[in-house]
């Protein structure tokens, strides 16, 4: 019922329907131009008209990456360099030698052929057959099993909408995300130093729990075992032994926050035995009961596996907190070299990334690794965290 009383299914609505109209419009436009630009090559507007066409696709994946904001919050980035002369014949040279434009070419030639016609398709599946379905038997009353048909289709059309936007909108982001060589040198290099901070800042978290374990939490418990032997040296009842009780008490006390400390800046267990692991090792101390699979064919990257618990880790802690959750489930698979990894509670949602819950450090963090990270938080809840970590 969250979902259906959220603003999604509206939206993928407005996704698809938008879809089917701007693509209608561009075809006919496109197919218009191109009919009267080969009539009239030989007096030479028709090459003004071609050449139109064969751009077309920048004007087109334009206006696709602003319908994307419907379904998709993240900004589509633009792929296109600056011009390297100024003036038209620049802007003509650089469009023309890009990849990108004949990319974008493409996807227009695949949506006018293709996708804006499954749009419709769908529209007609979800929306449209249900109504006919229903609306049969006045004309003809013994076709009231058309009527059963239709209303046990019809509650099924927002998630069928919703469906095909989702994967519509993955596609056309798959096709129009810029490739690597287009994102310039310098971003690149932004890209790398982001990823050698993670990296360092993680081994620096690794070094920090050796010494804890190694140093500082051998000391404590080899205190905590002299005095347990001191307190057996002294008479029972004692003033002594009683003294001796209770520091022996406050430094079993500090070894357990010590390595609870620990736990936190990097699990032993996470670099031992991996992320499964280490997962069910936080979940058992975790104060809200929680369902765990974990499926995973060998150990990931070091780096996904430390972004993945940390996900997890904070997920859960703001169940906890904020969420006044009963239960959560995480769950994790790695499909063609993807790691999705999903944390569910059935708290009351509502969760705010500017409400400083951690989720703006978090989604840091996930696009630090070149991941994506969504939230789904209706108020009246469930919460719903997907994260997608490429283990190249």
């Amino acid at each position: 019922m969250g979902f259906l009383a959220s603003a999604w299914p509206w939206r993928a609505l407005a996704y698809l329907l938008s879809g089917v109209v701007f693509g209608a419009i561009a075809m006919v436009t496109l197919l218009t131009m191109a009919l009267v630009g080969l009539v009239s090559l030989i007096v030479g507007v028709g090459a003004v008209l071609l050449l139109a066409v064969a751009l077309s696709g920048i004007v087109v994946t334009r206006i696709e990456r602003r319908r994307l904001r419907l379904v998709d919050p993240d900004p589509a980035p633009d792929p296109h360099r600056a011009p390297e002369r100024p003036g038209l014949r620049g802007w003509l040279e650089t469009r023309l030698r890009e990849p990108a434009t004949w990319r974008e070419l493409s996807f227009t030639a695949v949506s006018m052929t293709a996708l804006w016609w499954m749009d419709l398709l769908v529209l007609a599946f979800a929306l449209a057959l249900p109504v006919l379905l229903m609306t049969s038997p006045m004309d003809d009353p013994g076709a009231w099993p058309w009527l059963v048909i239709g209303a046990c289709l019809l509650p099924a059309a927002p998630y069928t909408i919703t469906a095909w936007a989702g994967a519509r909108a993955a596609l056309t982001r798959l096709i129009l995300a810029p490739r690597d060589g287009e994102l310039g040198r310098e971003l690149t290099e932004v890209r790398a130093s982001r990823t050698r901070l993670v990296d360092a800042f993680d081994a620096e978290r690794r070094r920090i729990e050796r010494d804890l374990h190694d140093g500082a939490q051998q000391r404590l418990v080899s205190i905590n075992v002299m005095l347990g032997l001191a307190g057996l040296d002294a008479e029972p009842g004692s003033p002594a032994a009683r003294q001796l009780a209770l520091a022996q008490g406050e430094v079993t006390l500090a070894v357990n926050e010590l390595r609870e400390l620990s736990r936190g800046v990097h699990p032993k267990a996470l670099t031992d035995h991996g992320l499964a692991a280490a997962v069910d090792n936080l979940t058992t101390r975790s104060a809200l009961p929680v369902t765990v699979d974990i499926r995973l064919p060998y150990r990931l990257p070091a780096a996904v596996e430390s972004t993945g618990y940390f996900v997890v880790a904070e997920a859960l802690a703001n169940a906890t907190k904020h969420s006044r959750a009963t239960r959560a489930e995480v769950h994790a698979r790695l499909d063609a070299d993807v790691l999705t990894l999903t944390v569910r509670d059935d708290g009351v949602g509502g969760a705010d990334p500017a409400a400083g819950t951690g989720l703006v450090g978090l989604a840091d963090r996930v696009a630090a690794a070149d991941g994506r990270l969504r939230i789904s938080s209706p108020v009246g809840g469930p919460t719903l965290l997907r994260v997608e970590l490429p283990c190249r």
